[in-house]
């Protein structure tokens, strides 16, 4: 199992069938980010991504179940890639380097991840985007599929009339807040992904209209920096209902990692 850590943020666990480790600085991680253009080469035999937008909330157990499902079946060639928007119900979850004095007052169940990073935060209001993706067939670049993830939110907001940004030294996508003060910025997209047999599984968290309070009973990611916060659209002044983030989501996914197929919200998911 490789870990690729040490960024603020940089929530990733990479898992190779030969066990190995990998260490890497943060200074280094930093420097071959910056380098990196966003967007991910084209599959080979691509095929529509299934795009499936779930109703009501999702437990979290059962989800990582269904996930670990598909991205086998996927690593075998037996299922499509999916992209599968959900939203939880309130709880934290601890990746694997999160830290017992990072979890400040546990207000919710709090889940292990299997992922990289520290201690997140899911509840109603936040657009949870699992993406089960062959990175194998585009590319096999775990750094660039992040900072593509990150574009991909950028890309999102700025329909919503928000201007999101990457940091070098943080993953996920920020907002400057000069209103709040000078050098403040708050966190409104977080990224926490595995990899496992070239598949993804995770992906992003996108704060639309959730209660961010609940963020009080954790440090998100390890951010503990004065300065930094938690915002959502609907906090910026930009409210968007599921339906239109949705829109938003899969209209600019297209353009970065190729075509979807939109289905049934009613079908039974595998």
């Amino acid at each position: 199992m490789g870990h690729l850590n040490g960024v603020p943020g940089w929530c990733i666990v990479v898992q190779r069938p030969i066990r190995s480790t990998v260490q890497i600085e943060q200074k280094t991680l930093a420097s071959t980010r910056s380098n990196l253009a966003p967007g991910l080469p084209a599959a080979r035999n691509p095929a529509p991504v299934e795009w499936r937008a779930q109703q009501g909330l999702v437990g979290y157990e059962a989800a990582l179940a269904l996930m670990e499902r598909r991205a086998a079946a996927i690593a075998e060639g037996s299922a499509s890639e999916l992209v599968w928007l959900i939203e939880h119900p309130p709880l934290y979850t601890a990746g694997t380097s999160a830290k017992p004095a990072e979890l400040i007052e546990a207000h919710f169940p709090v889940y292990a991840a299997g992922r990289g990073g520290q201690f997140t935060y899911h509840g109603p209001g936040q657009r949870v985007v699992y993406l089960m993706l062959n990175l194998k067939r585009r590319g096999a670049d775990v750094r660039r599929f992040v900072v593509t993830l990150e574009e991909w939110i950028i890309r999102v907001l700025a329909a919503f009339g928000i201007s999101g940004e990457r940091r070098e030294d943080r993953v996920g996508v920020w907002v400057r807040r000069p209103e709040k003060g000078a050098g403040r910025e708050d966190k409104i997209a977080a990224i926490g992904i595995r990899v496992k047999r070239w598949v993804s599984l995770h992906g992003i968290a996108l704060n639309v209209d959730c209660d961010l309070s609940h963020f009080a009973g954790i440090v998100p990611c390890g951010i503990d920096n004065p300065l930094q916060g938690v915002t959502s659209l609907a906090d910026l002044g930009a409210p968007a209902n599921m339906a239109e983030v949705d829109a938003a989501l899969r209209s600019e996914f297209e353009p970065l990692f190729g075509t979807t197929d939109l289905r049934d919200r009613m079908s039974p998911l595998r």
